[in-house]
């Protein structure tokens, strides 16, 4: 996946005799760290609670924690699994890992057992580390996984660490062109893919990210996305800890916990999907003039409704929206901010270092407003799929652009506007859903015949799941049967929330269940019902 960046004494000359600089640096994510604990030791890292770290001592930490990863037999592109709520123990393991060159599979809690348990094989994960929350779920996993140790962070994980010595020989550290995380996005296929990114990924989505919102030592960001995510990682976590900035860790969403928190912390920055914005105007005490140091609200991860963006300009806050994928490590594009109020809709402009085009399926380039398919290219654009070749060549062109999948169109003046996204995707509190996981998981039932999933619009969540039924003839089942039936085989939030019964499935031609139509009767029913 991954490969050695430019030898440290390599030049090219130019025509002139012109000497050139190498074209990437040479080190991973841990040496960010030291470099930034070297300019400000005494400077807050990280707060998480009452808890709190400097720079030089969460590199303590991380490279104590490094040395016990390498005590328990883990080296280089081995493969490190956490189950960990975010904490700063997490970000210690983040820069542990580069550290010694070893990749973070980093697992998504809100999963079941058999979902964990299927990319823990994937991965071929060796060392499980599992926060206090988590300790029941990974009880629940397989007997069986490749798994050497497991690690629990309120007992084991402390100790040991602590009674490790400091790393001192840095030349184990990862380079710049190594693989450093797995993290796992939905599959179309039934099974999630793990998105490789590198530490060349995780490096340019801080200015992709950084340079937009001006973000700078001084500043504060509060981290509210779970560390599972790109987007907890890359915004604005890592971005805030290389510019030297604190960046406030909160384990769980609760509105008046938040608003105190952005309060008593002086925050700068609060990324969040939609519905957490929407939950926190339910409070009247959300405004500039009561968080008056929030500069910017920034937003993505699902679409956010226009009155949301609305009430935030009435109560004084920036709204800025944004749109990238874990393959983007995660950003894409971000909305200027004089343009915000402007542009009401788009998800702005391209980051810094990222090339953007919207295509015609031909693969020509669309004209201003019209709608093709979104692609990228640049260094931000991740590495591949793990163990899966033919999707990762699937994933680009023939001349290097990722495909998103997803539709949209750009203006006159570059600006992106999302139309649909990827083919038979739910967005539902910034979690990706695809269709055929829990069509697959409702297929299982006797009673199914067919089975479509739609998104449906969610006032909270953005969407909600709607699973579209047809049963088998003479069978009967109803709507909470179905829903508790998928309950016991996916995640909560991959569980249909509707569940709407047709006598058969529309198709086309080809057999394709037309999704359109079937949104459209949801639709023409809920107005119906009103």
């Amino acid at each position: 996946m991954g490969g050695d960046g430019d030898p440290v004494g390599s030049r090219m000359t130019e025509p002139g005799g012109i000497r050139t600089s190498p074209t990437a640096p040479t080190h991973g994510a841990s040496a960010w760290l030291v470099h930034r604990a070297e300019l400000t030791p005494d400077r807050v890292a990280l707060v998480e609670g009452d808890a709190s770290v400097t720079y030089a001592k969460l590199v303590e930490r991380s490279l104590r924690a490094a040395t016990l990863l390498g005590g328990l037999g883990i080296g280089r592109h081995d493969r490190v699994a956490t189950l960990m709520s975010n904490s700063i123990e997490f970000m210690e393991l983040f820069y542990a890992t580069a550290e010694i060159g070893a990749i973070l599979v980093p697992l998504n809690w809100r999963l079941a057992a058999p979902e964990l348990d299927y990319q823990i094989r994937d991965a071929g994960a060796q060392v499980l580390f599992v926060g206090p929350e988590h300790g029941a779920l990974a009880a629940q996993l397989a007997a069986d996984l490749p798994i050497r140790e497991r690690v629990a962070i309120e007992r084991e994980y402390a100790e040991r660490r602590d009674a490790s010595p400091a790393l001192a020989d840095a030349s184990a550290r990862a380079r710049f062109a190594d693989p450093h995380l797995i993290l796992y996005t939905a599959g179309t296929t039934g099974h999630p893919k793990g998105a490789v990114l590198t530490h060349a990924n995780v490096y340019w989505n801080v200015p992709n990210m950084a340079i937009p919102v001006g973000l700078t030592d001084r500043d504060t960001t509060v981290t509210l996305l779970p560390m599972f995510h790109s987007g907890g990682i890359g915004l604005y976590t890592v971005p805030s800890l290389v510019v030297g900035g604190r960046v406030v860790i909160v384990r769980k969403f609760e509105r008046d916990a938040l608003l105190a928190l952005l309060v008593r912390e002086r925050a700068a920055l609060c990324f969040g999907v939609p519905a957490i914005w929407l939950e926190m105007l339910k409070t009247p005490d959300f405004t500039q003039a009561k968080v008056p140091d929030l500069r910017y609200v920034v937003s993505g991860g699902a679409p956010c409704p226009t009155s949301v963006m609305e009430e935030l300009d009435r109560r004084g806050f920036v709204y800025l929206q944004g749109y990238g994928l874990t393959e983007t490590a995660p950003g894409g594009t971000l909305m200027p901010v004089e343009a915000w109020k402007r542009k009401f809709g788009s998800v702005g402009k391209s980051a810094p270092f990222v090339d953007l085009r919207v295509v015609r399926d031909g693969g020509e380039a669309c004209r201003a407003r019209e709608i093709g398919e979104v692609q990228f290219r640049g260094p931000n654009v991740f590495a591949g799929y793990w163990n899966l070749p033919q999707a990762t060549a699937d994933a680009f062109t023939a001349d290097g652009w990722f495909r998103s999948g997803d539709l949209g169109f750009l203006d006159e003046d570059g600006f992106l506007t999302l139309v649909d996204r990827k083919k038979d995707m739910v967005i539902t509190g910034g979690e990706n859903v695809y269709s055929a996981e829990v069509e697959d998981a409702l297929f299982a039932h006797p009673a199914v015949a067919e089975a479509a999933i739609i998104g449906v619009p969610d006032e909270r969540w953005g969407e909600a799941v709607c699973a579209i039924v047809a049963l088998r003839p003479n069978a009967s089942a109803s709507g909470d049967e179905l829903i508790a039936h998928c309950r016991s085989r996916l995640a909560k939030y991959k569980t249909p929330k509707y569940v709407v019964f047709v006598d058969a499935l529309p198709r086309n031609a080809a057999g394709k269940v037309l999704k359109r139509q079937l949104r459209e009767e949801v639709r023409i029913r809920e107005q119906a019902k009103a």
